[in-house]
């Protein structure tokens, strides 16, 4: 038997929610119970707690087993390591603010650092810029050159992050492991706790052994230019990631991966509301009393709008497929139009007889 809760009932979510749903419930409580941000001493474990609910129910064939069996049919056909591994953590924690490392961090706070290979090949980190768009460009896409801080191979170390002849000395504290090992007991049960060596800093070697040039890191800082194809329909804060262009890997790892952050900026006349666009035209009160036709800016050129008689101040008018293209489907956003009756102020003599003149006649009425 066993004590776990029903991983439904950990993400307060019922048995036929679908995968946005368990999403979004993984997404709250991690931000409610994440280590970094709750200091209360259960968070960790609630934060465990979550997350093994969630990487089992956010996987189809995973899901299908727990409903089936329950606890048994996960534990009896899966690794921990398997299942975490399946779920996009990293994905969530980046839209979190919980930066690109957070899928290693799982790792280590459940297998005690066996998610990464501190003396194997190690993939490079990534890395961030940003780029600030039009709303026009977000609208119909655009491809841009960027030039980015990057990182190349060290041309002295050519990537080891060590001085020449030193690469076979090892930390006398970790004996070039790079980790120091701590037992510790949770609930009864002993778990191996693993942390980079202070000595070294999780290098495995005597920090004077490291290359001047890149001081241990393998690679040193320069300037790339790249080019970057932003998607039609993209939304501001939307992360673009480009795979390879991040930092040198370490010991023959694979290049990290660079996300680039798109901010739209405001535009003049335009307000931007998910995939459609609101725009405020102004009316003069006889176009409004007698009905018109006006010309309205769209982010697809002039559009005409009918405005029919007696339209009050603050009517709001749909022109269909004049917004932004959806970014994950077919189709486009509408345009609204707020019409805004404009009052004058400053009149002539004749233009206020007239006004008066018309005022007695309503009030007659």
């Amino acid at each position: 038997m066993t004590n776990k809760r029903d991983y439904y009932e950990v993400l307060d979510v019922p048995k036929d929610a679908s995968k946005q749903e368990i999403k979004k419930a993984y997404r709250k409580l991690a931000l409610k119970y994440h280590p970094d941000r709750n200091k209360s001493p259960d968070a960790e474990e609630k934060f465990k707690e979550i997350s093994e609910a969630y990487a089992v129910l956010s996987d189809d064939e995973k899901r299908r087993q727990y409903n089936q069996f329950g606890h048994a049919g996960i534990s009896g056909r899966y690794t921990w390591e398997d299942i975490y591994r399946s779920a996009d953590f990293e994905s969530i924690f980046r839209d979190l603010g919980f930066g690109f490392g957070g899928l290693g961090s799982i790792f280590d706070m459940f297998f005690g650092g066996r998610g990464r290979r501190r003396n194997g090949p190690q993939k490079g980190a990534d890395l961030r810029s940003d780029v600030e768009i039009t709303l026009e460009e977000a609208a119909f896409g655009i491809e841009k050159e960027l030039e980015v801080p990057g990182f190349d191979v060290c041309e002295s170390c050519y990537g080891s992050g060590m001085k020449a002849g030193t690469n076979s000395q090892k930390c006398p504290r970790c004996n070039g492991t790079g980790e120091i090992r701590y037992a510790k007991n949770f609930g009864g049960m002993y778990f191996t706790q693993v942390q980079p060596c202070d000595e070294c800093n999780g290098r495995g070697v005597p920090l004077e052994n490291l290359c001047p040039v890149c001081r241990g890191t393998g690679a040193t800082q320069s300037i790339h230019q790249i080019k970057l194809k932003i998607p039609a329909g993209i939304e501001d804060g939307y992360s673009l990631r480009l795979p390879g262009e991040g930092k040198p890997g370490f010991k023959g790892g694979p290049r990290g991966d660079l996300y680039v952050v798109v901010h739209v900026k405001p535009h003049e006349v335009f307000e931007r509301r998910g995939d459609d666009i609101l725009y405020e035209a102004k009316i003069s009160f006889p176009q409004a009393t007698l009905g018109t036709k006006v010309y309205v800016p769209t982010l697809h050129g002039e559009a005409k709008l009918k405005i029919p008689f007696g339209t009050q101040s603050g009517t709001i008018f749909r022109l269909r497929g004049k917004g932004l293209p959806h970014l994950r489907g077919w189709g486009k956003g509408d345009q609204f139009v707020n019409v805004v009756i404009r009052t004058p102020t400053k009149l002539t003599k004749q233009q206020k007889k007239l006004l008066e003149e018309l005022e007695r006649e309503l009030k007659e009425k």
